[in-house]
């Protein structure tokens, strides 16, 4: 199953350098990299995101993460997938750019 990242350009921009993303504040403030299922991503993007231009939606394969990815109670009790490790840019099977507050094909 993929999950999803929403990342700023500027943070985008810094991973696809230095190949690793330990995270945005909230997830260095947290311990973890929050991420979202596709149905979660819409609400994610529109909570935490609205107004932001020059976004990147990064899809990850939660197959990737073993033990280091946690499904944890969150937002409406709902399960959010949590990785407890850097992402690494080869964890990345596509990265799109979100237009309009509007996610892009997730497919």
């Amino acid at each position: 199953m993929m999950i999803y990242k929403i990342l700023t350009g500027d943070q985008w921009r810094a991973f696809d350098e230095s190949g690793v993303f330990e995270g945005a504040p909230i997830d260095l403030a947290d311990g973890y990299v929050h991420t979202s299922t596709a149905e979660q991503a819409q609400e994610t993007l529109d909570k935490h995101f609205a107004g932001q231009t020059g976004l990147m939606l990064a899809a990850l394969n939660e197959a990737d993460y073993g033990d280091d990815l946690k499904w944890e109670v969150s937002r409406g009790d709902a399960l959010f997938p949590h990785i407890f490790r850097p992402l690494k840019l080869s964890d990345v099977k596509w990265c799109r750019p979100i237009t309009d507050g509007q996610l892009p094909d997730l497919t």
